[in-house]
């Protein structure tokens, strides 16, 4: 109980020093007009806006009249908030009011160094705040471009996407158009970052930056290998250079033919036809574990021997035998089988034309029957003709 009570009594101290320091008031204390560039560089003739803040620290609320003053002759200085002109803002206690000084500056405007004061005017406060505006002769545009992720790895029938950031340097407002260079039958788009229209040019204001996305399309045929592909991005008499690159991976490309390239075959109704089947592989890669299937019309059977091809070298094939067995009901002509073959995500099918025959010996069968039918015809009509 003793020890209780000991920890209550270093606890209040503890908590009223905690509390003291809470109320002790700031050591900056009254109205601020602020700016993170208070001395800019235009050129005659432009239209330049900079960023303000009217901070209250520790003040009660209440209406500051805006102004400026030392603006020169032929020159426009306007005060806006929330984007349209303003003369008045209302800080709350330790907050602030976001606000843009724009300055039309004429063409003919003589070259050099101009102060202009912000005041906010209030009643037993006020701030003030000088902005130095250097008239300067035309820069050049300055643009620089980056890649998050300079180099992808995939097959030829991957999307290549790589996320571009362009940078306006400038000190003005430019219109950038990007064009790639990439090697013979790639195919390169443009498109906005988070959209699918394509692109050739992008507004950027100065000093921002936009992000737009370069879509790569390699041929289906292309070898495995690293493709580079140059990206240039120009404005005015500006432009900025970056590479990225494509790594292909090879891809196995089944076919599927008869011996010889044909791709007909001949069955008899009812009995299994061997078919000799050639699978070949003209992709970069080897093709591994090809699983080798078929279908025909209704009731058919297809099989292989073997069923699975366990390797095919790029540029080699391989013979299989398809087993085709037509229903014993099939009449006799021409019908449709399909052929496919399957690896790691790589497929690709043919049709053969089967050719199915009838059997001669249930021909004669059917010939032996039907002239016994037609003697009993001729004997039934002799014997009951008579009478």
């Amino acid at each position: 109980m003793r020890a209780r009570l000991l920890a209550i009594v270093v606890l209040i101290p503890s908590l009223w020093s905690a509390a003291a320091l809470a109320e002790t008031p700031k050591d900056v204390k009254g109205l601020y007009l602020l700016s993170d560039y208070p001395a800019v560089s235009v050129r005659p003739g432009t239209t330049s806006t900079i960023s303000l803040k009217l901070q209250n620290y520790g003040l009660a609320p209440q209406r500051y009249q805006l102004s400026v003053s030392g603006v020169p002759a032929g020159w426009t200085a306007t005060l806006l908030g929330g984007g349209q002109p303003v003369a008045a803002a209302m800080p709350a206690t330790d907050s602030s009011v976001g606000l843009q000084l724009r300055l039309d500056i004429p063409a003919g405007a003589a070259v050099g160094t101009e102060t202009l004061t912000v005041s906010a005017q209030g009643q037993g406060s006020s701030a003030n705040l000088p902005v130095a505006v250097t008239l300067a002769e035309k820069l050049p545009a300055k643009l620089s471009v980056q890649s998050a992720l300079p180099a992808l790895r995939g097959s030829p029938k991957s999307n290549f996407d790589y996320q571009l950031t362009i940078k306006n340097d400038s000190g003005r407002n430019l219109t950038v158009s990007f064009a790639a260079s990439a090697p013979k039958n790639f195919e390169t788009s443009f498109t906005e970052a988070y959209g699918s229209q394509e692109l050739s040019s992008i507004p950027i204001e100065a000093g921002q930056s936009k992000d737009v996305k370069l879509h790569v399309r390699p041929p289906s045929s292309v070898d495995a290998g690293h493709y580079p592909v140059a990206v240039t991005v120009s404005a005015e008499d500006a432009n900025a250079k970056t590479e990225v690159a494509l790594d292909v991976v090879g891809q196995p490309r089944l076919q599927i033919a008869g011996r010889d390239g044909l791709v007909s075959a001949s069955a008899q109704a009812g009995r299994q036809a061997s078919v000799p089947i050639v699978v070949s592989n003209d992709g970069s890669a080897a093709a591994d574990n090809i699983e080798l299937s078929g279908s025909g019309p209704n009731g058919w059977k297809i099989s292989f021997e073997p069923k699975t091809i366990e390797r095919i070298e790029p540029g080699k094939d391989q013979e299989v035998q398809a087993l085709i067995t037509p229903t014993d009901r099939s009449l006799a002509g021409d019908y449709i089988a399909t052929i496919r073959a399957s690896s790691r995500g790589e497929n690709n099918s043919t049709q053969f034309r089967v050719s199915v025959t009838t059997s001669t010996i249930w021909g004669v069968a059917g010939v032996g029957i039907i002239g016994a039918a037609l003697l009993v015809m001729v004997g039934a009509v002799a014997r009951f003709g008579r009478r």
